[in-house]
Order: C-alpha cells, then structure tokens, then sequence
C-alpha cells in the first residue's frame, strides 16, 4: 500500500464528534502563592486565561524580628505588573516579630497574565519571610 490519495469527491469522511467545551463556570477558583523564609524578593506569574476575564483577592506579607540591636526597621513594595501598587516603610517592634501586610483586589482581563513582586528591605531587622498569594473570587 502506498500513501493515501486525496479525495476527488464522492462519499464526504465523517469527522469525529467535537467534545464539548468545559463550561467556565464549572471551573474551580483559582489559587496561587509563592512563599520564601530569608529571600527579599518574591515574584508569582499567574498565566493567562483565554476565554474569561477573573477577579483575585492578592495578599502580600512580610514578617520580621527585631535584632536586639538598636533601632531597626523593614519595608515592603508591591509591584502589579511592573507598576507601582503600594509601599511602606515602618519601624520593627523592638519585642520580638513584626509584620507588613496589604491587600486588595485586581481584575484580570480575558488573555492578560497577573505578574506580581513583592519587595522587602530590612534595616537591622531579620527577616522570617515574604509571600504573595492570589485567591479567585
């Protein structure tokens, strides 16, 4: 047998039946998060979606302690996509640990990836770790 000929007409072939898309609203709320103990920064991509626009809950934390060595403080940026989302500076709780967190929502639109940093500065503060966790309403 050789390789097999085009068609010339006749008898149509019968395809195979298309197997039905998964509708998008049985789909499962996504959940995404990156964590590290003594890294300052931390970045979580979350990919695109072709057919639906989504809505996510971000959370950003960062825990330190205080040295036990004079004045300290810690910091945290956020970036969302590469812009500025919100900062701040504070000084560390000289009692032990202490945190900055933030929240807030972002909309993502249909084929649009999320790329999220978080940034941590330390001054004589030890850091115990930097996450960034993205919930789908």
């Amino acid at each position: 047998m050789g390789p097999p000929r085009p068609s010339r007409g006749g008898r149509a072939s019968r395809a195979a039946p298309a197997t039905p898309p998964i509708s998008d609203t049985d789909a499962r709320p996504e959940h995404w998060s990156v964590k590290t103990a003594r890294d300052l920064v931390v970045r979580l991509d979350i990919p695109p979606h072709a057919t639906r626009e989504r809505r996510f809950e971000v959370y950003c934390s960062f825990s330190v302690a205080h040295s036990g060595a004079g004045d300290a403080s810690h910091a945290l940026r956020v970036l969302v996509d590469g812009a500025h989302q919100w900062s701040r500076r504070v000084a560390t709780d000289a009692g032990g640990r202490d945190s900055l967190d933030v929240r807030f929502p972002r909309t993502v639109p249909v084929g649009q990836p999320l790329r999220l940093t978080a940034i941590a500065e330390v001054d004589r503060a030890l850091p115990l770790g930097l996450s960034i966790s993205a919930d789908e309403d």
